[in-house]
């Protein structure tokens, strides 16, 4: 399971309601995601709206201790703290990976610590040679990485500024060593988008604020199946709108949700034939 851009904010308490949408919406809304029978469940970053303690013990409290969620590291999740204080807080590793029968996992952090100016990705050398070992060993059996921030002109609206990791950072030198299947998960531009090159399959999540949804990563022998799930009911709906209009660093984007092309879609995991 997979979630997008939460935002959880600390708020104005004395807005009319603004205590009791948050408050509800993000029950309801963690609720529904941790209900969801599935092996992890995976944000990709700016779980919080500015990463202040009280926001980090907030969420924190409502995923208690699940123990596997995985909380990718976003640009909003390190404005306020050094990584090394967040990540005491959450428990979380700042990139980690682990290997299964079915797949390789792989989790980055993209984010620059403390950086409210320049809200683009990031990934340091030591990361960049870690991750190339990962791709080079992981041989044929699928890669599934999960970032905050899209690669470069990859997915929608990530060849904009700060839209993506620096494009100066050659991540294609490291994707390109991948064989066979290869999939980047990310958030950060709250647009749905679906995008294949080569055999790499781009997969961006919409904010949770803009649109009440996940996606489920269903892996099986022969296909990788990602499918997303609405939750967005007219009350839920309402909720959000009450707090993306009364918080600060959020910008609210109507075009979110993607085409049905831009939400799900079907990886063939035997695709040697089709590289001719």
């Amino acid at each position: 399971m997979l979630i997008g851009d939460l935002h959880y904010p600390a708020i104005d308490e004395t807005v009319p309601g603004l205590f009791e949408a948050r408050e509800e919406f993000y029950e309801q809304f963690i609720g529904c995601f941790l209900n969801v029978d599935a092996d992890l469940h995976v944000s990709v970053g700016d779980l919080t709206n500015f990463g202040r303690p009280l926001e980090l013990k907030g969420i924190y409290s409502l995923l208690g201790d699940h123990r596997e969620f995985i909380h990718v590291l976003g640009n909003h999740d390190v404005y306020s703290l050094p990584k090394d204080e967040l990540l005491e807080i959450t428990g979380q590793k700042r990139y980690s990976s682990f290997e299964t029968d079915q797949a390789v996992f792989v989790f980055l952090d993209t984010a620059r610590e403390l950086d409210f100016e320049v809200w683009g990705g990031w990934v340091d050398e030591d990361q960049q040679e870690w991750l190339e070992h990962i791709v080079q060993e992981s041989g044929e059996k699928p890669l599934l990485v999960f970032a905050h921030h899209p690669v470069y002109n990859t997915t929608e609206r990530s060849d904009g500024e700060n839209g993506s990791i620096h494009p100066s950072i050659d991540m294609w030198r490291i994707l390109d060593q991948k064989q066979g299947v290869g999939i980047y998960f990310n958030g950060h531009t709250h647009k749905d988008s679906i995008v294949q090159r080569d055999n790499w399959s781009f997969i961006q999540t919409s904010s949770c604020l803009d649109q009440p949804a996940f996606r489920l990563i269903d892996i099986g022998d022969e296909k990788i199946t990602v499918s997303a799930i609405d939750i967005d009911t007219e009350e839920l709906l309402e909720k959000a709108a009450v707090i993306y209009e009364n918080i600060n660093h959020y910008t609210h984007q109507p075009d979110a949700r993607g085409s049905e092309d831009n939400r799900s879609c079907v990886i063939p995991l035997a695709i040697t034939a089709n590289l001719v």
